[in-house]
């Protein structure tokens, strides 16, 4: 039973480092605030979410198991609401989301 634990922790452990890699990648490779905001805050959230799982099904102490759910309920209600708050401070000082046409649309530079 211990080594089945062992490979679902390490399993899920590297699932959430590989899906924190992608938002790293998305971060540097998606065009606007908006979509780098969307790709990070997805697979940061899942991610961690991953790594906290991983950890969970390590521990024995239920002090650290307690912990450990806080954290995942405190990214769970975090996460979202830090990405709404940035998106609305985004729109609100004139960015607006980017088009297939290649240029950002503000209010200075309507779409036409």
């Amino acid at each position: 039973m211990g080594a089945v634990l062992d490979l679902l922790s390490w399993a899920s452990i590297l699932s959430g480092a590989l899906f924190i890699f992608i938002g790293t990648l998305g971060l540097l490779r998606l065009p606007d605030v908006f979509s780098r905001m969307h790709g990070a805050g997805m697979t940061d959230t899942l991610g961690a979410g991953l790594l906290v799982l991983g950890m969970l099904l390590q521990t024995t102490d239920w002090l650290v198991a307690i912990k450990l759910v806080m954290i995942v309920a405190f990214l769970a209600f975090t996460s979202p609401t830090t990405s709404h708050a940035l998106a609305r401070a985004a729109l609100k000082s004139g960015l607006m989301p980017w088009t297939r046409a290649g240029r950002e649309v503000s209010k200075e530079n309507p779409p036409s």
